[in-house]
């Protein structure tokens, strides 16, 4: 089987990865990762994948690279991550009661066969109307500092929203698994087996 490297430093990603695949690299891309002025959210998060799965396929030319990256928008500004309590509660409070449409980009790359896929899944994420406690309580409990959005739908932050609209579950944590499944079984590569 060939190589598989995640082009990542994020756990919930590795997480994501092992629930399809037994055994894979992951290797931290260290990627500038600012957004352009003028490009949307949905092409940044492509953008990002895409570099980050190039940038370790030039180290490592005949693995299969994944690269993804996630954002979001509201109002057709992206939404940055917070970075400790004070961004954290100030940007909840902006999305409270507000629909947020996030974008989860993943890219399969391989340098050596000139090989890769790509796809962005759009998700719909409904925050329920906030109050300052709830804000507070949420942040002391789950700190999801460096998190898009300021949510871990994955812990206590899925009680913070009214509803999460997506063909990929999976998408809302930062790794589309059904279009990344799709892409491994057509350069077959063996997905999870019982061992």
């Amino acid at each position: 089987m060939p190589k598989i490297i995640l082009a990542s430093s994020s756990s919930y990603r590795r997480d994501l990865l092992l629930r399809i695949i037994n055994d894979f690299d992951v290797i931290s891309p260290n990627i500038d990762e600012s957004m352009l002025s003028g490009e949307d959210a949905r092409a940044t998060a492509l953008r990002l994948a895409d570099e980050k799965a190039k940038k370790i396929a030039f180290d490592h030319p005949q693995a299969f690279v994944i690269g993804a990256d996630q954002t979001a928008h509201l109002d057709n500004l992206q939404i940055k991550k917070p970075i400790n309590f004070e961004e954290a509660f100030k940007q909840l409070k902006k999305l409270s009661n507000q629909e947020v449409k996030f974008f989860s980009a993943v890219v399969l790359f391989n340098l050596s066969q000139d090989i890769r896929y790509e796809w962005v899944e759009e998700i719909s994420v409904k925050y329920k109307k906030l109050d300052d406690k709830a804000i507070e309580n949420y942040l002391n409990f789950d700190k999801p500092y460096g998190c898009l959005g300021c949510i871990k739908s994955e812990g206590l932050g899925i009680s913070l929203l009214d509803k999460v609209s997506s063909n990929d579950p999976t998408a809302i944590i930062g790794l589309p698994l059904i279009a990344l499944s799709d892409m491994l079984i057509k350069n077959k590569i063996k997905l999870r087996d019982a061992k």
